[in-house]
Protein backbone atom coordinates (compact mmCIF):
# COMPACT_ATOMS: atom_id res chain seq x y z
CA UNK A 1 0.00 0.00 0.00
CA UNK A 2 2.81 2.42 0.87
CA UNK A 3 4.61 1.72 -2.41
CA UNK A 4 1.56 2.07 -4.65
CA UNK A 5 0.29 5.20 -2.89
CA UNK A 6 3.78 6.69 -2.96
CA UNK A 7 4.01 6.17 -6.73
CA UNK A 8 0.59 7.73 -7.28
CA UNK A 9 0.99 10.80 -5.08
CA UNK A 10 4.68 11.61 -5.68
CA UNK A 11 5.11 10.95 -9.41
CA UNK A 12 3.63 14.34 -10.51
CA UNK A 13 6.20 16.11 -8.32
CA UNK A 14 9.22 14.56 -10.07
CA UNK A 15 11.16 16.89 -12.37
CA UNK A 16 13.02 16.17 -15.62
CA UNK A 17 15.10 18.77 -17.47
CA UNK A 18 14.08 18.96 -21.16
CA UNK A 19 15.35 22.43 -21.91
CA UNK A 20 13.73 25.83 -21.67
CA UNK A 21 11.08 25.22 -24.34
CA UNK A 22 9.52 22.09 -22.84
CA UNK A 23 7.83 21.33 -19.49
CA UNK A 24 10.09 19.91 -16.79
CA UNK A 25 7.51 17.59 -15.19
CA UNK A 26 8.80 14.02 -15.46
CA UNK A 27 5.39 12.45 -16.18
CA UNK A 28 2.92 14.73 -17.91
CA UNK A 29 -0.13 14.16 -20.13
CA UNK A 30 -0.16 17.49 -21.93
CA UNK A 31 -3.60 17.48 -23.56
CA UNK A 32 -3.42 21.16 -24.57
CA UNK A 33 -0.33 20.53 -26.70
CA UNK A 34 -1.30 16.92 -27.50
CA UNK A 35 1.80 15.39 -25.99
CA UNK A 36 2.71 12.73 -23.44
CA UNK A 37 5.98 13.05 -21.52
CA UNK A 38 7.49 10.18 -19.56
CA UNK A 39 10.95 11.12 -18.29
CA UNK A 40 13.21 11.09 -21.40
CA UNK A 41 10.43 9.81 -23.70
CA UNK A 42 8.05 12.09 -25.58
CA UNK A 43 5.02 10.62 -27.34
CA UNK A 44 3.22 12.58 -30.07
CA UNK A 45 -0.42 12.01 -31.11
CA UNK A 46 0.53 10.07 -34.25
CA UNK A 47 2.64 7.75 -32.06
CA UNK A 48 -0.32 6.49 -30.07
CA UNK A 49 0.71 2.96 -30.96
CA UNK A 50 3.19 3.22 -28.07
CA UNK A 51 0.28 3.74 -25.65
CA UNK A 52 -1.64 0.92 -27.32
CA UNK A 53 1.41 -1.33 -26.91
CA UNK A 54 1.65 -0.48 -23.21
CA UNK A 55 -2.04 -1.33 -22.76
CA UNK A 56 -1.48 -4.67 -24.49
CA UNK A 57 1.48 -5.34 -22.19
CA UNK A 58 -0.67 -4.46 -19.17
CA UNK A 59 -3.33 -6.94 -20.30
CA UNK A 60 -0.79 -9.71 -20.96
CA UNK A 61 0.85 -8.98 -17.61
CA UNK A 62 -2.52 -9.37 -15.89
CA UNK A 63 -3.03 -12.71 -17.66
CA UNK A 64 0.48 -13.82 -16.65
CA UNK A 65 0.18 -13.00 -12.95
CA UNK A 66 -3.33 -14.46 -12.74
CA UNK A 67 -2.29 -17.74 -14.35
CA UNK A 68 0.72 -17.99 -12.02
CA UNK A 69 -0.57 -16.62 -8.70
CA UNK A 70 -4.30 -16.02 -9.00
CA UNK A 71 -5.78 -12.57 -8.42
CA UNK A 72 -2.64 -11.03 -6.91
CA UNK A 73 -3.34 -7.81 -8.82
CA UNK A 74 -6.74 -7.55 -7.12
CA UNK A 75 -5.33 -8.36 -3.69
CA UNK A 76 -2.24 -6.14 -3.71
CA UNK A 77 -2.22 -3.45 -6.42
CA UNK A 78 -5.75 -2.71 -7.63
CA UNK A 79 -6.67 0.93 -6.76
CA UNK A 80 -9.95 -0.23 -5.22
CA UNK A 81 -8.05 -2.56 -2.88
CA UNK A 82 -5.29 -0.06 -2.07
CA UNK A 83 -7.63 2.81 -1.16
CA UNK A 84 -9.98 0.48 0.72
CA UNK A 85 -7.04 -0.79 2.78
CA UNK A 86 -6.05 2.80 3.49
CA UNK A 87 -9.57 3.73 4.60
CA UNK A 88 -9.76 0.62 6.81
CA UNK A 89 -6.40 1.52 8.34
CA UNK A 90 -7.71 4.99 9.18
CA UNK A 91 -10.88 3.44 10.59
CA UNK A 92 -8.81 1.13 12.80
CA UNK A 93 -6.68 4.02 14.09
CA UNK A 94 -9.73 6.09 15.00
CA UNK A 95 -12.37 3.58 16.10
CA UNK A 96 -10.21 0.71 17.34
CA UNK A 97 -9.93 -2.96 16.40
CA UNK A 98 -12.68 -5.06 14.86
CA UNK A 99 -14.48 -5.78 18.12
CA UNK A 100 -14.43 -2.11 19.10
CA UNK A 101 -15.81 -1.11 15.72
CA UNK A 102 -18.58 -3.68 15.97
CA UNK A 103 -19.56 -2.39 19.41
CA UNK A 104 -19.62 1.15 18.11
CA UNK A 105 -21.72 0.11 15.12
CA UNK A 106 -24.25 -1.76 17.27
CA UNK A 107 -24.51 1.07 19.77
CA UNK A 108 -27.96 2.55 19.25
CA UNK A 109 -27.43 5.60 21.42
CA UNK A 110 -25.93 8.49 19.46
CA UNK A 111 -23.70 10.01 22.15
CA UNK A 112 -20.90 12.55 21.86
CA UNK A 113 -18.21 9.90 21.61
CA UNK A 114 -19.83 8.10 18.67
CA UNK A 115 -20.45 11.37 16.81
CA UNK A 116 -16.88 12.49 17.42
CA UNK A 117 -15.36 9.20 16.18
CA UNK A 118 -17.58 9.02 13.11
CA UNK A 119 -17.00 12.64 12.12
CA UNK A 120 -13.24 12.30 12.62
CA UNK A 121 -13.19 9.20 10.44
CA UNK A 122 -15.33 10.68 7.69
CA UNK A 123 -13.40 13.97 7.61
CA UNK A 124 -10.12 12.02 7.33
CA UNK A 125 -11.58 9.90 4.54
CA UNK A 126 -12.75 13.05 2.78
CA UNK A 127 -9.28 14.62 2.97
CA UNK A 128 -7.72 11.46 1.52
CA UNK A 129 -10.33 11.44 -1.25
CA UNK A 130 -9.64 15.10 -2.07
CA UNK A 131 -5.90 14.39 -2.18
CA UNK A 132 -6.62 11.52 -4.54
CA UNK A 133 -8.55 13.71 -6.96
CA UNK A 134 -6.00 16.49 -6.62
CA UNK A 135 -3.09 14.18 -7.41
CA UNK A 136 -4.87 12.91 -10.52
CA UNK A 137 -5.26 16.35 -12.13
CA UNK A 138 -1.56 17.02 -11.49
CA UNK A 139 -0.74 14.47 -14.17
CA UNK A 140 -2.34 16.76 -16.78
CA UNK A 141 -0.69 20.09 -15.93
CA UNK A 142 2.39 21.40 -14.16
CA UNK A 143 1.79 20.22 -10.60
CA UNK A 144 3.18 23.16 -8.57
CA UNK A 145 1.52 25.75 -10.79
CA UNK A 146 -1.82 23.95 -10.80
CA UNK A 147 -1.69 23.49 -7.02
CA UNK A 148 -1.36 27.25 -6.54
CA UNK A 149 -4.17 27.91 -9.03
CA UNK A 150 -6.47 25.46 -7.25
CA UNK A 151 -5.85 27.01 -3.86
CA UNK A 152 -6.27 30.57 -5.15
CA UNK A 153 -9.38 29.71 -7.19
CA UNK A 154 -7.74 30.41 -10.57
CA UNK A 155 -7.75 26.84 -11.92
CA UNK A 156 -9.89 25.80 -14.89
CA UNK A 157 -13.41 24.57 -13.97
CA UNK A 158 -12.50 21.18 -15.45
CA UNK A 159 -9.89 20.74 -12.71
CA UNK A 160 -12.39 21.44 -9.94
CA UNK A 161 -14.99 19.19 -11.56
CA UNK A 162 -12.52 16.34 -11.90
CA UNK A 163 -11.38 16.69 -8.29
CA UNK A 164 -15.01 16.75 -7.11
CA UNK A 165 -15.95 13.60 -9.05
CA UNK A 166 -12.88 11.66 -7.92
CA UNK A 167 -13.34 12.85 -4.35
CA UNK A 168 -16.89 11.51 -4.25
CA UNK A 169 -16.08 8.19 -5.96
CA UNK A 170 -13.01 7.56 -3.77
CA UNK A 171 -14.91 8.45 -0.59
CA UNK A 172 -17.85 6.21 -1.49
CA UNK A 173 -16.01 3.27 -3.10
CA UNK A 174 -13.23 3.06 -0.52
CA UNK A 175 -15.23 3.95 2.57
CA UNK A 176 -18.64 2.40 2.05
CA UNK A 177 -18.92 0.19 -1.06
CA UNK A 178 -15.58 -1.56 -0.50
CA UNK A 179 -15.81 -5.25 -1.43
CA UNK A 180 -19.14 -4.73 -3.23
CA UNK A 181 -17.21 -3.08 -6.07
CA UNK A 182 -15.01 -6.18 -6.40
CA UNK A 183 -17.95 -8.57 -6.28
CA UNK A 184 -20.56 -6.79 -8.41
CA UNK A 185 -18.91 -4.02 -10.45
CA UNK A 186 -15.54 -5.48 -11.48
CA UNK A 187 -15.63 -7.77 -14.56
CA UNK A 188 -12.38 -9.55 -13.74
CA UNK A 189 -13.82 -12.15 -11.29
CA UNK A 190 -16.04 -13.44 -14.11
CA UNK A 191 -13.17 -14.12 -16.48
CA UNK A 192 -10.33 -15.02 -14.12
CA UNK A 193 -11.13 -18.74 -14.34
CA UNK A 194 -10.05 -18.72 -17.99
CA UNK A 195 -6.53 -17.70 -16.88
CA UNK A 196 -6.19 -20.26 -14.07
CA UNK A 197 -5.70 -24.02 -14.02
CA UNK A 198 -4.87 -26.75 -11.50
CA UNK A 199 -1.23 -25.56 -11.28
CA UNK A 200 -2.07 -21.95 -10.38
CA UNK A 201 -0.83 -20.99 -6.93
CA UNK A 202 -3.72 -19.35 -5.15
CA UNK A 203 -5.03 -19.03 -1.60
CA UNK A 204 -6.54 -22.31 -0.47
CA UNK A 205 -7.46 -24.42 2.56
CA UNK A 206 -5.81 -27.78 3.30
CA UNK A 207 -9.03 -29.67 3.92
CA UNK A 208 -7.25 -32.98 4.39
CA UNK A 209 -5.44 -31.49 7.37
CA UNK A 210 -8.11 -29.23 8.87
CA UNK A 211 -11.20 -31.47 8.75
CA UNK A 212 -13.18 -32.36 10.68
CA UNK A 213 -13.01 -28.97 12.30
CA UNK A 214 -14.09 -28.26 15.81
CA UNK A 215 -13.35 -26.37 19.02
CA UNK A 216 -12.67 -29.42 21.17
CA UNK A 217 -9.36 -30.32 22.76
CA UNK A 218 -6.96 -32.24 20.50
CA UNK A 219 -5.89 -35.59 21.96
CA UNK A 220 -4.37 -38.73 20.53
CA UNK A 221 -7.82 -40.34 20.41
CA UNK A 222 -9.53 -37.28 18.94
CA UNK A 223 -10.49 -37.35 15.28
CA UNK A 224 -10.59 -33.55 15.00
CA UNK A 225 -8.42 -31.84 12.42
CA UNK A 226 -6.18 -28.82 12.93
CA UNK A 227 -8.94 -26.27 12.22
CA UNK A 228 -10.35 -25.03 15.53
CA UNK A 229 -13.22 -23.22 13.78
CA UNK A 230 -12.18 -19.88 15.30
CA UNK A 231 -13.56 -17.98 12.26
CA UNK A 232 -10.48 -15.74 12.18
CA UNK A 233 -10.07 -16.36 8.45
CA UNK A 234 -13.67 -15.29 7.84
CA UNK A 235 -13.48 -12.23 10.09
CA UNK A 236 -10.46 -10.77 8.27
CA UNK A 237 -11.72 -11.52 4.74
CA UNK A 238 -12.47 -8.20 2.99
CA UNK A 239 -15.06 -9.82 0.71
CA UNK A 240 -16.74 -11.84 3.46
CA UNK A 241 -16.20 -15.40 2.21
CA UNK A 242 -15.13 -18.56 4.00
CA UNK A 243 -12.01 -19.85 2.26
CA UNK A 244 -12.64 -23.25 3.82
CA UNK A 245 -15.54 -23.69 1.39
CA UNK A 246 -13.05 -23.79 -1.49
CA UNK A 247 -11.94 -21.33 -4.16
CA UNK A 248 -14.66 -18.76 -4.90
CA UNK A 249 -15.20 -16.04 -7.44
CA UNK A 250 -15.20 -13.31 -4.78
CA UNK A 251 -11.71 -14.15 -3.44
CA UNK A 252 -9.21 -11.41 -4.32
CA UNK A 253 -6.14 -13.36 -3.12
CA UNK A 254 -5.20 -10.75 -0.52
CA UNK A 255 -3.89 -13.55 1.78
CA UNK A 256 -5.21 -11.92 4.97
CA UNK A 257 -6.76 -15.28 5.88
CA UNK A 258 -3.29 -16.87 5.67
CA UNK A 259 -1.89 -14.45 8.23
CA UNK A 260 -4.88 -14.84 10.54
CA UNK A 261 -4.79 -18.65 10.40
CA UNK A 262 -1.02 -18.86 10.89
CA UNK A 263 -1.33 -16.70 13.99
CA UNK A 264 -3.99 -19.01 15.44
CA UNK A 265 -2.02 -22.14 14.56
CA UNK A 266 0.98 -20.80 16.50
CA UNK A 267 -1.23 -20.12 19.51
CA UNK A 268 -2.57 -23.70 19.60
CA UNK A 269 0.79 -25.30 18.83
CA UNK A 270 -0.05 -26.50 15.31
CA UNK A 271 2.07 -26.10 12.15
CA UNK A 272 1.50 -23.01 10.03
CA UNK A 273 0.11 -23.34 6.53
CA UNK A 274 -3.39 -24.69 7.13
CA UNK A 275 -4.43 -21.88 4.78
CA UNK A 276 -1.69 -21.09 2.30
CA UNK A 277 -0.81 -20.45 -1.31
CA UNK A 278 -1.69 -23.82 -2.84
CA UNK A 279 -2.07 -25.51 -6.21
CA UNK A 280 -4.92 -27.97 -6.69
CA UNK A 281 -2.57 -30.37 -8.46
CA UNK A 282 -0.63 -30.85 -5.19
CA UNK A 283 -3.61 -31.94 -3.12
CA UNK A 284 -3.25 -35.69 -3.82
CA UNK A 285 0.50 -35.55 -3.17
CA UNK A 286 0.01 -33.84 0.20
CA UNK A 287 -2.77 -36.22 1.25
CA UNK A 288 -0.31 -39.08 0.75
CA UNK A 289 2.30 -37.32 2.85
CA UNK A 290 4.52 -36.26 -0.07
CA UNK A 291 5.87 -32.73 -0.43
CA UNK A 292 4.26 -30.48 -3.07
CA UNK A 293 6.00 -29.55 -6.27
CA UNK A 294 8.40 -26.64 -6.06
CA UNK A 295 7.03 -23.13 -6.55
CA UNK A 296 9.09 -22.68 -9.72
CA UNK A 297 7.49 -25.71 -11.36
CA UNK A 298 4.11 -24.14 -10.79
CA UNK A 299 5.17 -20.70 -11.96
CA UNK A 300 7.14 -21.79 -15.05
CA UNK A 301 4.84 -23.95 -17.13
CA UNK A 302 3.66 -23.73 -20.78
CA UNK A 303 0.83 -21.28 -20.09
CA UNK A 304 2.94 -18.77 -18.17
CA UNK A 305 5.88 -19.16 -20.56
CA UNK A 306 3.55 -18.33 -23.46
CA UNK A 307 2.23 -15.21 -21.72
CA UNK A 308 5.78 -14.16 -20.79
CA UNK A 309 6.96 -14.62 -24.37
CA UNK A 310 4.10 -12.55 -25.79
CA UNK A 311 4.63 -9.86 -23.14
CA UNK A 312 8.36 -9.71 -23.89
CA UNK A 313 7.77 -9.66 -27.65
CA UNK A 314 5.51 -6.62 -27.40
CA UNK A 315 7.94 -4.91 -25.01
CA UNK A 316 10.96 -5.51 -27.24
CA UNK A 317 8.98 -4.27 -30.25
CA UNK A 318 8.12 -1.02 -28.46
CA UNK A 319 11.72 -0.46 -27.38
CA UNK A 320 13.01 -1.07 -30.91
CA UNK A 321 10.38 1.26 -32.37
CA UNK A 322 11.25 3.90 -29.77
CA UNK A 323 14.94 3.93 -30.62
CA UNK A 324 14.38 3.67 -34.39
CA UNK A 325 12.11 6.70 -34.66
CA UNK A 326 13.62 9.80 -36.20
CA UNK A 327 13.94 13.15 -34.46
CA UNK A 328 12.47 14.81 -37.55
CA UNK A 329 9.35 13.86 -39.47
CA UNK A 330 7.74 15.18 -42.62
CA UNK A 331 4.54 14.65 -44.58
CA UNK A 332 3.81 15.86 -48.12
CA UNK A 333 0.32 16.39 -49.53
CA UNK A 334 -0.07 17.65 -53.13
CA UNK A 335 -2.67 20.40 -53.60
CA UNK A 336 -5.23 18.98 -56.06
CA UNK A 337 -7.26 22.10 -56.78
CA UNK A 338 -5.79 23.03 -59.18
CA UNK A 339 -3.38 20.17 -59.94
CA UNK A 340 -1.00 22.61 -61.68
CA UNK A 341 -0.70 26.30 -62.61
CA UNK A 342 0.78 27.70 -65.83
CA UNK A 343 2.94 30.75 -65.07
CA UNK A 344 3.42 33.78 -67.33
CA UNK A 345 6.70 32.41 -68.73
CA UNK A 346 5.07 29.09 -69.64
CA UNK A 347 6.55 27.10 -66.77
CA UNK A 348 4.36 24.66 -64.82
CA UNK A 349 4.00 24.91 -61.05
CA UNK A 350 2.68 22.34 -58.59
CA UNK A 351 1.82 23.17 -54.99
CA UNK A 352 2.46 20.93 -51.99
CA UNK A 353 1.49 21.23 -48.36
CA UNK A 354 4.47 20.11 -46.28
CA UNK A 355 4.36 19.45 -42.54
CA UNK A 356 7.69 19.41 -40.74
CA UNK A 357 7.91 18.14 -37.16
CA UNK A 358 10.92 19.10 -35.03
CA UNK A 359 11.29 16.77 -32.03
CA UNK A 360 14.33 18.57 -30.63
CA UNK A 361 14.30 20.89 -27.65
CA UNK A 362 15.60 23.84 -29.69
CA UNK A 363 14.72 25.53 -33.00
CA UNK A 364 16.12 23.84 -36.10
CA UNK A 365 16.56 24.88 -39.74
CA UNK A 366 15.31 22.35 -42.31
CA UNK A 367 16.62 22.47 -45.88
CA UNK A 368 14.21 21.23 -48.56
CA UNK A 369 15.60 19.85 -51.81
CA UNK A 370 14.52 17.61 -54.71
CA UNK A 371 15.92 14.48 -56.28
CA UNK A 372 14.86 12.43 -59.28
CA UNK A 373 14.32 15.04 -61.98
CA UNK A 374 16.99 17.71 -62.73
CA UNK A 375 14.52 20.04 -64.50
CA UNK A 376 12.49 20.57 -61.35
CA UNK A 377 13.29 23.30 -58.86
CA UNK A 378 11.82 24.06 -55.43
CA UNK A 379 10.55 27.34 -54.03
CA UNK A 380 9.29 27.96 -50.47
CA UNK A 381 6.36 30.27 -49.93
CA UNK A 382 7.23 33.31 -47.80
CA UNK A 383 11.02 33.03 -48.07
CA UNK A 384 13.59 33.28 -50.88
CA UNK A 385 15.65 30.54 -49.26
CA UNK A 386 15.38 26.76 -49.50
CA UNK A 387 15.42 26.34 -45.73
CA UNK A 388 12.78 27.04 -43.12
CA UNK A 389 12.98 27.41 -39.36
CA UNK A 390 10.88 24.96 -37.30
CA UNK A 391 10.36 25.95 -33.64
CA UNK A 392 11.46 23.59 -30.88
CA UNK A 393 9.22 20.56 -30.35
CA UNK A 394 6.59 21.82 -32.77
CA UNK A 395 5.14 21.11 -36.17
CA UNK A 396 5.26 23.70 -38.95
CA UNK A 397 3.02 23.84 -42.03
CA UNK A 398 4.95 25.09 -45.05
CA UNK A 399 3.61 25.56 -48.57
CA UNK A 400 6.19 24.48 -51.15
CA UNK A 401 6.14 25.12 -54.91
CA UNK A 402 7.82 22.82 -57.42
CA UNK A 403 8.37 24.41 -60.84
CA UNK A 404 9.20 22.81 -64.22
CA UNK A 405 10.57 25.12 -66.99
CA UNK A 406 8.48 25.58 -70.14
CA UNK A 407 9.16 22.87 -72.71
CA UNK A 408 10.81 20.51 -70.25
CA UNK A 409 9.77 16.87 -70.04
CA UNK A 410 8.06 17.23 -66.61
CA UNK A 411 6.10 20.29 -67.87
CA UNK A 412 4.84 18.59 -71.03
CA UNK A 413 4.50 15.11 -69.55
CA UNK A 414 1.78 13.52 -67.47
CA UNK A 415 3.19 12.36 -64.09
CA UNK A 416 6.82 12.64 -63.06
CA UNK A 417 8.10 10.85 -59.98
CA UNK A 418 10.50 12.71 -57.73
CA UNK A 419 11.59 12.81 -54.09
CA UNK A 420 11.54 15.54 -51.45
CA UNK A 421 14.56 15.54 -49.11
CA UNK A 422 14.35 17.27 -45.74
CA UNK A 423 17.68 17.86 -43.96
CA UNK A 424 18.28 19.09 -40.44
CA UNK A 425 21.10 21.58 -40.95
CA UNK A 426 22.10 21.26 -37.31
CA UNK A 427 23.13 17.60 -37.28
CA UNK A 428 22.67 16.43 -40.87
CA UNK A 429 19.73 14.09 -40.18
CA UNK A 430 17.65 13.52 -43.30
CA UNK A 431 14.26 12.10 -44.19
CA UNK A 432 12.57 11.82 -47.58
CA UNK A 433 9.09 11.58 -49.06
CA UNK A 434 8.22 10.40 -52.59
CA UNK A 435 5.52 12.13 -54.62
CA UNK A 436 4.65 13.06 -58.22
CA UNK A 437 4.69 16.20 -60.39
CA UNK A 438 1.63 16.88 -62.58
CA UNK A 439 2.41 18.23 -66.07
CA UNK A 440 0.18 19.49 -68.90
CA UNK A 441 -0.07 16.06 -70.48
CA UNK A 442 -2.04 14.44 -67.69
Amino acid sequence: MAITLGIYYLTPLLRWDRGSSLPDQAVLIDIANRRFFFFMIEIWPHEFYFVAGLLIMAGLGLFLFTSALGRVWCGYACPQTVWTDLFILVERWIEGDRNARLRLHRQKKLDVRKVRLRLTKWVTWLLIAMATGGAWVFYFADAPTLAVDIVTGNAHPVAYTTIAVLTFTTFFFGGFAREQICIYACPWPRIQAAMMDEDTLTVGYREWRGEPRGKGKRTEDSDLGDCIDCMACVNVCPVGIDIRDGQQMECITCALCIDACDEMMEKVGKPRGLIDYLAFSDEDREREGNPPKSVWKHVFRPRTIMYTSLWSLVGVGLVVALFMRSDIEATVAPVRNPTFVTLSDGSIRNTYEVRLRNKHGEDRMFRISLKGEPDLRVQLEGTPYEAVNVPADQMKNQRVYVIAPAGSEPANGSLTDFRFWFEDTGNGDRVHKDTVFNGKGQ
